[in-house]
């Protein structure tokens, strides 16, 4: 995902900062029950129960390892981290769990970082009012014509999901949309 950044100069106007969040890992979480054995070992190595419906979640582990939990479906949760070597230790404890799955998603989803008063206002003109999570919060909705997961998981922050192949476009229309709220 360090592309996000590479792909874009950061966006600021009146009240807005959109950039891209490098180095993040994301990693997809798929499983049957998440309350069954998967879901413990996540659990047990993030120190966080996967989300429940729409929800996200942070965590701090060893004061070094952060990671982001968001609901993405009821069998699927996306797992956020800027630690390499945690994620891949976290990969290789949930390697023999037989109800369920981690595929790492990095080169395919892309995290586009809006901050600041007016974030709502740009996912409004983006979307619709439905598509703007609160604090703790995952919603899956229709941005600029295409499926964004956007979450929220500190007050004025929100991450914004999109498939890579779709980023070009994506950010197309946010640097649009941002310069009309000038």
């Amino acid at each position: 995902m360090g592309e996000t950044q590479e792909l874009f100069a950061a966006i600021e106007v009146d009240q807005l900062t959109i950039d891209g969040i490098g180095a993040t890992q994301v990693a997809s979480l798929r499983y049957f029950d998440p309350a069954g054995s998967f879901g413990a070992v996540v659990q047990n190595v993030i120190g966080r129960p996967l989300p429940q419906a729409l929800r996200a979640d942070s965590a701090t582990i060893g004061g070094d390892a952060n990671f982001i939990l968001a609901w993405r479906s009821p069998t699927e949760t996306l797992l956020l981290s800027t630690d390499q070597r945690a994620l891949v230790d976290l990969k290789e404890r949930l390697a023999g769990a037989t109800d369920g799955c981690m595929v790492d998603q990095t080169g395919g989803l892309c995290a586009v970082r809006v901050c600041g008063g007016r974030a709502g206002d740009l996912l409004l003109r983006l979307g619709a009012g439905a598509s703007i999570p609160g604090v703790g919060e995952a919603r899956s909705s229709r941005l600029a014509e295409l499926p964004v997961l956007a979450l929220c998981v500190q007050q004025g922050t929100l991450i914004l999901l999109v498939e890579r192949v779709y980023l070009k476009h994506f950010l197309g229309w946010i640097t649009a949309t941002a310069a009309d709220l000038q």
